[in-house]
């Protein structure tokens, strides 16, 4: 499966910047140079208790704040999740900027699938993202934050995979967003595995990873020739 998908997806692509989605953010009041320090102590709250159990005032300790001046910033935990998924949302966007511009945009994506399973802050952010997971279940304002997220990514994915294969935009909707949605569905169970010896995650990853390839292989296959 290796050889197949690297053989399939070493072709040069054209690129179009006006396919580059333009992710919005949401921002914080006051200044932004606190921004991603206020985000990274929510983070690691949420990690170490859970989202439930995690009250506004262990959030508002957790980042120095007044529990009063943090009520500015996140009147709940909805925004809160909010604001979580802006700036990730935010990073992914810069990532995905950097697979469009590639000559070989399914195996820039591959790699950076790979790169993002194997990161150092995977366990922890997959912690977070399997207690938000779960929160929208229940929480219908949480779910449609989540739910956008989701949208998002998928979106990146179709348009890298229109890039990819030459067809036109609905072409490449109705015949790859599933397959859009699983390659996102189990890059997301790796993030939200537990953490497990070193030897048992690489296996993991590398049966996730084989199952992308033959995805990527399918969508590869589609290319318009000439």
């Amino acid at each position: 499966m290796g050889m197949n998908v690297h053989s399939h997806l070493r072709v040069p692509q054209k690129r179009s910047t006006e396919m580059m989605l333009q992710i919005s953010p949401t921002s914080l009041p006051g200044s932004d140079q606190r921004k991603p320090e206020i985000l990274a102590s929510v983070r690691e709250a949420f990690a170490d208790k859970g989202f439930d159990a995690t009250s506004m005032q262990d959030l508002a300790r957790a980042t120095g704040m007044s529990v009063g001046n943090f009520y500015r910033y996140f009147p709940s935990k909805a925004a809160i999740v909010t604001e979580l998924i802006g700036a990730d949302l935010e990073s992914l966007s810069q990532e995905f900027a950097t697979i469009l511009s590639s000559d070989t945009p399914l195996l820039e994506l591959r790699a950076t699938l790979v790169g993002r399973m194997n990161r150092s802050d995977c366990a922890t952010d997959g912690k977070l993202w399997a207690e938000i997971t779960a929160a929208a279940l229940r929480k219908p304002d949480i779910g449609a934050a989540a739910w956008r997220m989701e949208t998002e990514i998928i979106s990146h994915l179709t348009t890298i995979f229109t890039i990819a294969t030459g067809l036109n935009r609905d072409e490449v909707t109705a015949r790859f967003t599933a397959h859009a949605s699983l390659i996102m569905a189990l890059v997301k169970a790796a993030m939200m595995h537990p953490t497990e010896p070193v030897e048992r995650r690489a296996d993991l990853i590398a049966l996730i990873m084989r199952t992308i390839d033959q995805n990527l292989d399918e969508i590869a296959a589609a290319r318009v020739k000439g």
